[in-house]
């Protein structure tokens, strides 16, 4: 029998993690009243050495449900949030959810182009929008369901003394001050939401017996092998399951105060578990971060030594490197990190447990895994260069792409499917998409592994030819179908261009129309205009025509190949 029969990851768990769990009826609304009973004094964020309690944030919290209930937010309702890392999108996510609504996590960096798909899917009526992303959402409002804007000033929410600073009339200041805020016209602002004067203070809020784990709660929009953006609907069991599992992973998380970093984007399936949700579980402190420049970082490790570190392969290799500048910057407070989005090189790792006082897991999953699925025991059992193995509760099979019913030798490439608890059950208004991604039970991850004789699990290949660039997911056909409309291009392939990190920088291959001469910058600024600059190709090429199959479609895959070899033989 194979290790997927078998279950035979489970010899190699940790002594401290179960086989399975029991998940109860908990939803994500019971874990912030409880956590919240519990812990009204202590510090739940800390956002530029302002702390708000959990007290303080209730506050918001119920003024903001009271102020969406006024705007006409009920139950199953979908109510956008657009904004970085800061505490107002903390206290939004949990008013929406007290309300029985539903939270829809978008980039603020999106373009009006890259919504307005997603925007027609779920009908989102409100959003709650960092103002400087405000004129993207007008756009929207004129195009789409969207009725109320909702802006939010970061600056409002750091320490007095920051505002100060920043408001001085100083071009350097008035420089770093418009790359946080924009004037934002027509829109209801955030203190007027949650103060007495739309909804009152939310005192009358009272639980609703109606959310069960089974009720939505939040939708992230992916993309597949066409780049049409698809919404993944996460259930309040499959969000609770994945916290739950998370916590029986690392030995000892939750029992001490933790102080969780949260430079990852709450927009992002990772960054919103890791953090916005995990947090909130461990009844700890989020020490937010909007954007995940390292000299944020650093300032943050400095000023609250965190427990608890999620980040990337670039990201971590960054922080080692300005620790080492600075002496005042130690990360030993660390006592367990968490790593995704791409392979972690083992030197990387051996390197950030040397700095630490604690290991590092790292995990494989899909936003619709919510989004955790394997990950590396926090034991010596674990293997470099795996994945590692099926969280408690969590099956995984390798099966025969041309025969899902057929599951793969030990040793032998496959489809990675899953059945797990924390597995979504559908697209919103997609049945047919929702039916392709599920094999009798089975999340087809669209993913190539092996799975070894003892469980573990190596990551061969991604069927879907997502490029992960510095942990954010690019989908080829989406960049490939803005750049077709530049009157130069006939055809064009986008592939990944290998790091060094493990991750890969986003590239271009084009055919030119006749007469036409490669214009890189061109090309960029015609990409900026449609889509956010992580998806912007770096580097443009000039190819004579792409490789493609007999049927004539072109295959990535060659390109990427052919590209390489070209790169190859230029050193």
């Amino acid at each position: 029998m194979s290790a997927a029969e078998t279950k035979a990851w489970l010899s190699s768990y940790s002594e401290w993690t179960p086989a399975s769990l029991d998940y109860g009826s908990m939803t994500l609304n019971d874990v912030y009243r409880h956590r919240l009973e519990e812990h009204l004094d202590k510090p739940a964020t800390w956002f530029f050495g302002r702390t708000t309690t959990y007290g303080e944030l209730d506050k918001q919290v119920k003024g903001a449900a009271a102020g969406l209930r006024a705007l006409g937010v009920r139950t199953g309702d979908r109510v956008v949030l657009a904004m970085p890392n800061c505490p107002q999108h903390v206290a939004a996510y949990y008013a929406i959810l007290s309300l029985g609504a539903v939270v829809v996590e978008h980039n603020p960096l999106y373009t009006a182009h890259e919504l307005t798909a997603p925007m027609d899917n779920h009908e989102a009526r409100v959003a709650i929008v960092w103002d400087k992303a405000v004129p993207t959402f007008e756009t929207l409002r004129a195009n789409t369901s969207l009725e109320t804007i909702v802006s939010v000033n970061m600056i409002l929410a750091m320490p007095r003394s920051k505002q100060f600073a920043l408001s001085l009339p100083i071009p350097k200041i008035r420089a770093a001050r418009e790359q946080l805020h924009a004037p934002a016209k027509d829109t209801v602002t955030w203190e007027s939401l949650v103060s007495k004067e739309i909804g009152g203070t939310g005192a009358d809020l009272e639980p609703l017996d109606s959310i069960t784990p089974d009720s939505p709660a939040v939708i992230m929009y992916t993309s597949g092998t066409t780049g049409t953006p698809k919404g993944a609907v996460l259930t309040h069991g499959n969000l609770y399951a994945n916290l739950l599992q998370g916590k029986q992973w690392v030995p000892g998380m939750g029992e001490k105060e933790e102080r969780i970093l949260a430079a990852l984007p709450f927009f992002h399936a990772y960054g919103m578990t890791m953090a916005l949700t995990l947090t909130i579980f461990l009844k700890g402190e989020m020490v937010l971060v909007p954007t995940p420049k390292i000299e944020l970082i650093s300032d943050a490790v400095i000023k609250r030594k965190p427990t608890l570190f999620s980040g990337v392969p670039l990201l971590f290799e960054k922080t080692i490197k300005a620790a080492e500048e600075n002496k005042k910057m130690s990360l030993e407070s660390v006592r367990a990190a968490f790593c995704g989005a791409a392979n972690m090189p083992a030197d990387i790792t051996a390197e950030w447990e040397r700095h630490t006082s604690g290991m590092m897991v790292e995990g494989y999953g899909l936003t619709e895994t919510s989004p955790i699925v394997i990950g590396t025991p926090m034991n010596d059992s674990r293997k470099r260069g795996y994945i590692g193995l099926p969280f408690p509760d969590t099956h995984v099979k390798i099966a025969n792409p041309d025969n899902l019913d057929e599951i793969m030798p030990d040793g032998q490439e496959g489809e990675i499917l899953v059945k797990a608890p924390q597995v979504f059950s559908g697209y919103l208004n997609n049945p047919e998409a929702t039916e392709a991604a599920f094999h009798k039970g089975y999340f087809r991850t669209g993913d190539v592994g092996v799975m070894d004789p003892d469980g573990f699990v190596k990551l061969v290949a991604r069927i879907k030819e997502v490029i992960i660039t510095g942990g954010f997911n690019v989908f080829p056909p989406e960049v490939e179908s803005a750049l077709r409309e530049h009157r130069d291009v006939a055809d064009v392939a986008v592939v990944g261009r290998p790091r060094p990190d493990g991750s890969e920088d986003v590239v271009a291959c084009v055919v030119l129309n006749d007469g036409a001469a490669l214009d890189p910058e061109g090309l960029k600024d015609f990409a900026r205009e449609r889509l956010t600059r992580y998806k912007v190709p770096r580097t443009f090429y000039h190819f004579e025509e792409l490789p493609t199959n007999i049927m004539g479609k072109v295959v990535r895959k060659d390109v990427q190949a052919e590209l390489l070899s070209l790169l190859e033989k230029d050193k």
